[in-house]
């Protein structure tokens, strides 16, 4: 199963994405966290990253992002199958995908759009809390630790993001409109799109998630 998950920031994709790789057990490669953990790590692809502002809600350029997946989806793990988080995220980016699994003689399989009112959304970011250990996400409202202020798995204490402060969360929300919205359009002509309500708590999404896929096993 091949999958990529659509869906402005902080519509609970992360979240949704991991549900679903333990589901499936297929890996979740996600941009955002592979190119975070390059930068943390110092590797060549962390220095080629910091050319960029990703921390202020741009986007790494689809050459330097392609590769990053190239590589990471040509790994034994994806080798049954994967999704795919944060990518692609424009037009050439997807025609990108398709030639990358066309050399592999695979292809993708479905993708899921997360939908939420804007408002909703912004809010999501306000409250959203980050192990920085493990990269567990939260939210101090819809999905709340154990223990306040400390993730459930390694007990380290939590952190809001620097891309999760309000400017930074208007601008990539404009980004997002201006390169990754078209990819709705793109997905659904080629029939492979199916759109998912957010907006409820995310047990009930995973259940629309999981309806979605059981629906689609013809195909996959």
């Amino acid at each position: 199963m091949i999958l990529v998950l659509l869906g402005p920031p902080g519509v609970g994709k992360g979240t949704q994405a991991s549900r679903i790789s333990v589901h499936y057990d297929i890996p979740s490669v996600s941009t955002g966290a592979m190119f975070r953990d390059a930068v943390a790590r110092g590797t060549e692809l962390g220095r080629t990253i910091q050319r960029y502002r990703i921390d202020k809600g741009e986007y790494v350029p689809d050459e330097v992002v392609v590769t990053a997946v190239k590589d990471r989806i040509a790994e034994q793990d994806c080798k049954v199958g994967f999704l795919l988080d944060g990518f692609p995220r424009t037009t050439p980016q997807a025609e990108a995908l398709n030639r990358l699994l066309s050399e592999q003689s695979r292809r993708l399989n479905g993708v899921l759009n997360f939908a939420a009112p804007i408002n909703e959304i912004v809010q999501r970011f306000s409250g959203r809390r980050v192990c920085p250990n493990d990269g567990s996400t939260y939210h101090i409202e819809h999905q709340p630790p154990l223990q306040s202020g400390l993730c459930d798995l390694c007990k380290t204490p939590l952190i809001t993001r620097p891309d999760d402060d309000a400017e930074v969360v208007k601008r990539r929300l404009e980004v997002y409109a201006e390169k990754t919205a078209p990819l709705v359009a793109y997905y659904e002509k080629a029939g492979l799109l199916r759109t998912i309500d957010a907006t409820k708590e995310p047990e009930t999404v995973f259940g629309q998630v999981i309806a979605v896929l059981e629906g689609w096993q013809w195909h996959i």
